[in-house]
């Protein structure tokens, strides 16, 4: 593909479609210009180097988020959605949260969702500095949340890389940690349901549930509450 028929659009969506398949270990300029078509070189004229490069693709990934409407909704109706929306997202592209540790990240994408979460929480009663604690609570719990997806993702990234069944070697690990936690008595007289999530999984509705404590105290937390 010609230099002037690239975008940096249509260079970050690419980028973002490897990041998914082969994460950060996996995106390189090289890589990228063959799923574009491109010489590698003809990419530099669009972005300057790697660490340019995800910070522009994970900031385009927020605007996936929609912003829901406190006006119309009620503001735990439109933090709820916003922050599965968060969820969802973050599990979409399991390299975002690993990458915000390792890269510098900002932009638009993440601002509106910044500011939009903070009009949620200003809209409950929130004022100042607590509508940020506010948002920040939830914002920190819900990217907590897919640490375990992502892990196992990248898991199960490297265990096929290295030429084994990954599938099965989590099956074989499940299974030891079975074993192990029979000899502690609140796992054993949990038998089964203890190894029954998948590798790296929190127990069934555990995000729901998190999420509602999290904002049933934050609601308490409300003047005149």
């Amino acid at each position: 593909m010609p230099r002037d028929t690239l975008t940096t659009d249509r260079i970050v969506r690419t980028a973002i479609e490897l990041l998914d398949a082969e994460g950060l270990e996996g995106l390189n300029m090289r890589s990228l210009g063959e799923r574009l078509g491109a010489a590698a070189t003809a990419v530099y004229w669009h972005v300057k180097n790697k660490d340019n490069l995800v910070m522009l693709a994970g900031d385009e990934v927020w605007n996936e988020i929609e912003l829901p409407d406190p006006e119309t909704t009620g503001w735990r109706t439109a933090a709820t959605a916003m922050a599965h929306g968060l969820y969802e997202m973050a599990v979409r592209h399991p390299w975002l949260v690993p990458a915000m540790g390792v890269h510098l990240m900002y932009g638009p994408g993440k601002s509106r969702h910044d500011d939009h979460g903070l009009a949620i929480y200003e809209k409950a009663g929130f004022v100042g500095a607590d509508a940020d604690r506010a948002l920040a609570t939830v914002f920190m719990f819900v990217l907590g949340s897919t640490l375990g997806e992502s892990a196992t993702v990248a898991l199960t990234r490297r265990l096929r890389k290295d030429g084994g069944d990954a599938e099965e070697q989590l099956r074989d690990t499940m299974a030891k940690t079975g074993e192990i936690a029979m000899r502690f008595p609140r796992l054993r007289a949990r038998g089964e349901t203890f190894t029954e999530n998948d590798y790296g999984a929190a127990p069934d509705k555990s995000f729901e549930y998190g999420l509602q404590v999290i904002l049933d105290g934050l609601e308490a937390q409300l003047p005149g509450r």
